[in-house]
């Protein structure tokens, strides 16, 4: 992947990863083993105790916009059965939690003071997580925008970007003791060119430039977050974000397809690696994109601003992108990996073509490549080599369904995992310095636009009685965790 430049960062020395006697690959001890949910995609208990709608309520109740018109108004409860979950995660094995904070539950309008029924469920929930020896890890936004900021303009405007830090101070007081690590936001890429852009996510709209804005407000929200963050916690407090870079790949060697590498490289990574790691916005984007912005929305000290220090970097990987210079008949920039749409999420790109990369695929119709994120992982080793890595998201979605004896037996998936643990393994002894692993995800849950028509989790949910079952791929996945050692999955 052609990320450029170098960005200072948390200075921390690599640990190295040693194979263990049996010959299995090892982990280092204090690797962290966790996994990963979202507040509307689990939460539920959309109208309880002060919680207001966000973007998402709104877009699910649009016809058409999600399967079936699913929703995430119960999802699957956990905001009532967090201790039943954390229990699960604690018989697993896993030493971690990443959740999100719900904005419009903590301060429901976006704006004004917090609402404490909101903080004291996740004062109940980090409590519960630190009594169960599990590290809580806080992401502050996982895509659910108060609607009543959206009404104003949303990450559009720079607005925005000033509430999210007050929001951030909030749970940043209100959480301070309980939670050292944190995340400021969760795929910023999809929040402005899937919600903006190709209007496959909420808030569904289909405005180019609207998506630019919002990705740089994106940029000075993280920076001014972290800000708030670090004058609010302890200086033991770690900070990060967590990005979906694209593990981009042309799809033959020829000159064209190099330049749309390049150019997908641009609105898709660097655009925000850009002004959070090295303090600038690349040349080559703003010049790919002057016939649509002169960006003048960018403030004197905004990049800077982005530019905070992080302690880790989240990656967040499922599948590599295949591009090409367009090819006559073949669709531009319409694949964006997360469902498609009427619109392009690419601003600027119509010259680029994107294609299936080979392979077996998930549920998603996602090609299955661990080697996609062994090429994300060394290739920020290298270039950021002063800040320590974290997959904050890794799974897959499979047709799941139990058995006569309620069993659930899931192989694609436990075999998906080891392919994409091997390749974490592979970075950290080729001196990538990765400090942990959350698998995508605990439960299945509300998947965005598809609904529950998608099961990521290692925990079979019944839509109907909303019961929790251990999958194989579970039981496979607590053992690698309380071991340290990644074991084939059929010995589990």
């Amino acid at each position: 992947m052609p990320l450029t430049s170098s960005a200072d960062s948390s200075s921390a020395s690599p640990v190295p990863a040693v194979p263990a006697p049996s010959g299995n690959p090892r982990f280092p001890t204090g690797f962290l083993w966790g996994a990963a949910t979202s507040a509307y995609q689990i939460e539920g208990a959309a109208a309880e105790d002060g919680r207001t709608p966000s973007i998402w309520d709104g877009f699910c109740r649009t016809p058409g916009k999600v399967f079936e018109g699913h929703t995430g108004d119960v999802a699957v409860d956990h905001y009532h059965r967090f201790r039943e979950d954390v229990r699960l995660m604690a018989d697993l094995g896993l030493t971690a939690y990443r959740f999100s904070v719900s904005w419009p539950r903590v301060r429901p309008t976006g704006r004004g003071p917090a609402v404490q029924r909101g903080l004291d469920f996740y004062r109940r929930l980090t409590d519960e997580l630190l009594a169960a020896g599990i590290t809580p890890v806080a992401t502050l936004y996982h895509w659910d925008l108060p609607q009543e900021l959206e009404a104003a303009g949303g990450w559009p405007e720079r607005a925005t970007a000033e509430r999210f830090a007050e929001y951030a101070a909030l749970v940043g007081e209100a959480l301070a003791g309980r939670v050292e690590q944190w995340t400021t936001l969760n795929e910023p890429w999809c929040s402005a060119f899937l919600g903006y852009g190709s209007g496959v996510h909420a808030p569904g709209r289909t405005d180019p430039v609207a998506a630019l804005r919002a990705a740089h407000h994106l940029n000075l929200g993280h920076g001014l977050a972290a800000q708030a963050l670090r004058a609010a916690l302890p200086g033991s407090a770690r900070l990060s974000v967590s990005l979906n870079l694209h593990a981009l790949r042309p799809l033959t060697p020829s000159k064209a397809d190099r330049e749309a590498v390049r150019r997908i490289d641009a609105v898709g990574n660097r655009v925000f690696l850009g002004p959070m790691l090295d303090g600038a916005y690349p040349q080559d984007l703003l010049d790919d994109t002057a016939g649509l912005t002169d960006w003048s929305f960018v403030r004197p000290g905004d990049e800077r601003t982005a530019n905070q220090r992080l302690d880790w970097l989240g990656v967040n990987y499922y599948t590599p992108t295949v591009v090409s210079a367009t090819a006559e008949g073949t669709e531009p920039a319409r694949q964006d990996g997360h469902g498609g749409g009427a619109a392009s999420p690419w601003p600027a790109a119509d010259t680029v073509g994107f294609h299936q990369a080979p392979g077996r695929a998930t549920a998603m119709g996602w090609a299955v490549d661990p080697s996609g994120l062994y090429e994300l992982l060394a290739g920020l080793a290298r270039r950021y080599p002063e800040i320590p890595l974290i997959v904050t998201e890794n799974g897959a979605a499979y047709e799941d369904k139990p058995a006569p004896d309620g069993t659930v037996d899931d192989p694609e998936r436990a075999a998906y995992v080891h392919g994409h643990l091997a390749a974490v393994h592979r970075a950290m002894a080729d001196g990538a310095d990765v400090r942990g692993y959350f698998l995508w995800s605990l439960l299945d849950n509300f998947e965005w636009a598809y609904g529950y028509e998608k099961r990521f989790g290692v925990f079979h949910v019944d839509g109907r009685t909303l019961a929790r079952t251990p999958k194989s791929s579970a039981h496979w996945y607590g053992r690698v965790a309380r071991t340290g050692e990644l074991h084939p999955p059929r010995e589990a």
